[in-house]
């Protein structure tokens, strides 16, 4: 026997819990499966509508129905918007191969310069004397040969060098030279023309006043003209006014 709160309970706990989650798999019923598919389509479609609509997008849905039947939907139209797509997807793909090349070729290029490296610092410790435990004899009668010939080189060079400093230091010397003789020259031309300059006037005496001191206001008669003589009595010293 049943009571009348037990039944409305039980229908107040079948609308609380509503309908539970679909699992996703195929349908096996054909009825079941094509009422399914109208209705997931038109919500589909509606779905795509709003989507253009409200977001300005550009829109195109194709649909095709397990039995072949054709479905779209497209704001502008279906064809451009999938010659855009296919657009698309050959930049990004052409973008791809392109940053795909570019790093197979930087990576042989980077593999290429350290062997590169890594050989010349081999040769360079070759040529030093260093690490010679690795080479073969005629590895080591090449190296042999190549010091030979680097070492004439710099002989030659060494030669060329010091032949031009001789060469520079032998003008130079020469140059000096000419520059000591000119300066002779100058100074036997100064000497010469003092030497040729007039002298004093021959047979003339220069005779020494004596010194002696006198008033100033007095000056001596005998020392005005010394040719002319004159008596003890007009040798008298006159007096400046």
């Amino acid at each position: 026997m049943e009571f009348p709160n037990e039944a409305i309970s039980e229908g107040c706990s079948q609308k609380k819990t509503g309908r539970g989650k679909i699992e996703i798999k195929r349908i096996e019923n054909t009825t079941n499966r094509q009422v399914t598919f109208c209705k997931r389509r038109n919500g589909l479609l509606k779905k795509a509508y709003e989507l253009s609509v409200l977001c300005d997008a550009e829109v195109a849905l194709v649909v095709f129905s397990s039995r072949g039947r054709l479905y779209e939907y497209a704001n502008n139209s279906v064809r451009g918007t999938i010659d855009r797509y296919k657009k698309a997807c050959a930049a990004s793909s052409n973008a791809e191969s392109v940053s795909e090349a570019n790093t197979q070729f930087y990576q042989q290029e980077s593999s290429k310069l350290k062997r590169q490296i890594r050989d010349i610092q081999n040769l360079n410790r070759h040529i030093l004397g260093e690490a010679l435990s690795s080479l073969s004899l005629k590895e080591l009668k090449n190296l042999e040969s190549r010091l030979e010939k680097g070492l004439s080189r710099v002989r030659s060079r060494k030669h060329e060098t010091l032949f031009a400093d001789i060469e520079f230091m032998q003008k130079r010397e020469i140059e000096l030279q000419n520059h000591n003789n000119f300066l002779r020259a100058k100074i036997a031309e100064n000497e010469r023309a003092q030497q040729r300059q007039p002298n004093l006037m021959p047979g003339t005496v220069c005779e020494t006043i004596p010194s002696q001191s006198y008033d100033r206001n007095f000056f001596p008669v005998n020392l005005i003209d010394s040719d002319h003589q004159y008596s003890r009595q007009e040798q008298t010293a006159l007096q400046l006014v």
